[in-house]
């Protein structure tokens, strides 16, 4: 699930120590029978840790079902701030990691460049299911030689904007979904809407914080991020990054933002107490607010179409450590959960959108609604827009650069903490800082 996965600032300290951590724990790791699993007489319990709220209850469940031979003892690890830093450790040590672990595509970037503590899943039969998944989903996870395949891909993040229809009816302006997407084209459109929503002077604001705006606004008009594709840190000089941050600082000059921390308690809280009217929303995002917002917010929330159109946020893998000994009942979850079953199964559960792609062909996804998103077309809306989505190179070290460098300056910026000039340069001192060092 993503950036957002995704998508806590203090993934920081734990990603400048993934190097090293990588270097010791590729060392134990040996391919025997032992490893591969190869020895296993009767039931075999694998592990599977996982963040956030990706949807694996009942998938699991239906794994087990067609795997009698196979357990799996399901690992909540919390967010990723909490995962990143335990897994390094445990990569480092050569031991305690899951037999699949989930990765955050900002995470999966780290160990693409230092792989050695995971399984090349092209050894374990992968190369045949390439067919399965989206083109730009199944390349993203190559080392850059082309030779090892780290993860296969669990869900997407195609983006639409998700709004609370009943703080729009208080305004005066349109509920309908289809008349809301004609409100904002561009994102000038979505500023200027959201000044006659505050003229209203309602208690919420328009948006949760500045700093949603620059993933949706980065990935509509950019192939790059902080990096080139030769990993070369270029946040200072690619305009679409000032762009983007320039942007969310003048929503919140114009008083329209709530000036939150995203992932925080009182980010949580605002949800349930509807304290702003709209958010960026790729289709993980409808599980966020459903878990945060809860009862009260149930066919208040609907979706429409996201201003500039198309952008991706967010998505994640599993994969497999070397350290595991049960390697090929751990590639027969992976294949299980991030294949059609599986990801119908985390679609209905939390709203993930499978990067499989024959679940996305699937009537359970194509035709789907939401019923607490005011039953929202939720398939037809994100289904195609994922089949439009482009890869952006985002480098090594991206996370930790947005979450612990980047986000916490525009942060300080859009609180009146820091002037927007003085804000923007220590963003990038800050993530230049961290991406040279």
């Amino acid at each position: 699930m993503s950036f957002t996965s995704r998508r806590m600032r203090s993934v920081a300290a734990a990603a400048l120590t993934v190097g090293l951590a990588l270097g010791v724990g590729a060392c134990s790791a040996k391919k025997d029978d032992a490893n591969t699993g190869s020895n296993d007489n009767g039931p075999v319990t694998i592990s599977l840790s996982y963040f956030g709220t990706p949807g694996f209850t009942q998938a699991v469940k239906d794994f087990e079902a067609a795997n009698p031979n196979i357990k799996v003892d399901v690992k909540n690890e919390g967010q990723t701030k909490d995962f990143v830093p335990k897994l390094a450790q445990q990569l480092s040590a050569g031991s305690g990691a899951s037999d699949v672990v989930m990765l955050e595509e900002g995470m999966l970037l780290q160990y693409l460049k230092d792989n050695k503590p995971f399984v090349n899943l092209l050894d374990l039969g992968a190369k045949s299911l390439e067919s399965e998944y989206l083109p730009f989903k199944w390349k993203n996870a190559f080392t850059a030689d082309g030779n090892k395949l780290v993860g296969l891909g669990t869900d997407v993040g195609p983006l639409a904007m998700c709004y609370r229809t009943d703080l729009f009816q208080q305004a005066g302006l349109p509920t309908e979904r289809d008349k809301v997407s004609a409100l904002w084209k561009t994102w000038d459109d979505y500023v200027k809407t959201g000044e006659t929503f505050k003229s209203k002077n309602l208690k919420a604001t328009w948006i949760d914080s500045a700093t949603s705006i620059m993933q949706p606004y980065i990935m509509q008009n950019s192939d790059t991020w902080f990096y080139d594709k030769s990993d070369k840190y270029i946040g200072d000089t690619n305009p679409t990054v000032k762009k983007a941050y320039d942007l969310g600082i003048d929503m919140a000059n114009k008083g329209l933002t709530a000036k939150l921390a995203r992932w925080q308690t009182d980010w949580d809280a605002a949800f349930k107490n509807a304290a702003f009217a709209t958010v960026p929303c790729p289709p993980w995002y409808t599980g966020v607010i459903k878990e945060r917002a809860g009862d009260a917010g149930k066919n208040k929330w609907d979706i429409a179409a996201i201003p500039g159109g198309g952008g991706n946020w967010g998505g994640s893998y599993l994969g497999i450590p070397t350290q595991s000994k049960h390697q090929k009942q751990a590639f027969e979850l992976i294949k299980f959960l991030t294949g059609k079953q599986g990801g119908i199964d985390a679609f209905k559960e939390a709203g993930p959108l499978p990067s499989s792609q024959s679940a996305l062909a699937d009537p359970q996804i194509a035709g789907a609604t939401n019923d607490y998103f005011n039953n929202a077309p939720v398939g037809k809306i994100y289904v195609e827009a994922a089949k439009t989505l482009k890869p952006i190179y985002l480098g090594p070290k991206h996370q930790a650069l947005w979450e612990n460098a980047f986000e916490p300056a525009m942060q300080a910026a859009e609180q009146g903490k820091l002037s927007p000039q003085a804000g923007w340069d220590k963003a990038i001192k800050d993530s230049k800082a961290l991406a040279e060092g």
